[in-house]
């Protein structure tokens, strides 16, 4: 069983002589196969709650309880080496803008993912199996025939799938995603979210979705509101309203 579960996370920034509260004691739950989506007005702490959850930014308290089977780990409490060792093994991450590799294809792009903290000769058995792999993320996005594709020559929404695919490359427990619509128009959008359903289902992990459109709300499991630094549960047919 996956869950994830946030636990009174509170941060901070310095801000002149004062602090400036970017989350304010935030709770949530988010089971495995689950999706819930954060909205809100920019610089309300959507970001910032993502970057903490991934243990990219520590809090200043509170907890973060990622559940694998019979393991917790306390995302919160880990140093930068630990932390970037979870990252790699339990979370993917989907940013705003697809972070891919220039001179990458689409199915390097993947691979490199599993080669991220091991030592520098792999076996050939561990090339193929990691070829086959993320060739079959490929298909599942929709991207097979354009694995040998470097960004530059792949679409918005087509770089967008490739991120999803990278993000579940290491069977992550937890997925962070990131206004992966903001750059799409409105038909790839509906694509893309539809895509991240499909996949989150079948992966079961744990996932966290920070989102402008709100046309898509009624698709997710459950749905917040973040107002300066404060997370409200919220029924999507009132933040669609």
């Amino acid at each position: 069983m996956t869950a994830l579960t946030v636990e009174d996370l509170t941060l901070t920034y310095p801000d002149g002589s004062d602090r400036l509260t970017a989350l304010n004691r935030v709770n949530l739950t988010v089971a495995g196969g689950a999706i819930a989506a954060i909205t809100g007005p920019s610089g309300s702490g959507k970001s910032s709650l993502l970057a903490t959850v991934a243990t990219l930014i520590r809090p200043d308290s509170g907890r973060v309880l990622l559940e694998t089977g019979d393991r917790t780990v306390d995302l919160a409490q880990l140093g930068r080496r630990t932390a970037a060792a979870v990252r790699r093994a339990e979370i993917g991450i989907v940013f705003q803008q697809p972070n891919l590799i220039p001179a990458l294809t689409a199915v390097e792009q993947l691979e490199v993912m599993s080669r991220l903290g091991q030592h520098r000769f792999v076996p050939a058995r561990v090339r193929r199996e990691t070829r086959s792999k993320a060739m079959d993320l490929l298909a599942a996005v929709g991207l097979a025939d354009q694995h040998a594709k470097r960004p530059a020559q792949l679409s918005g929404g087509q770089r967008q799938r490739v991120d999803i695919a990278r993000a579940l490359m290491n069977d992550p427990a937890l997925l962070v995603i990131d206004e992966p619509t903001s750059a799409l128009d409105t038909e790839r959008g509906s694509a893309v979210i539809d895509l991240i359903l499909e996949v989150v289902r079948a992966h079961r992990a744990a996932t966290l979705l920070v989102t402008h459109d709100r046309s898509h709300l009624h698709q997710m499991t459950s749905v917040y509101t973040m107002t300066d630094g404060v997370l409200t549960p919220t029924s999507a047919a009132a933040v669609a309203a």
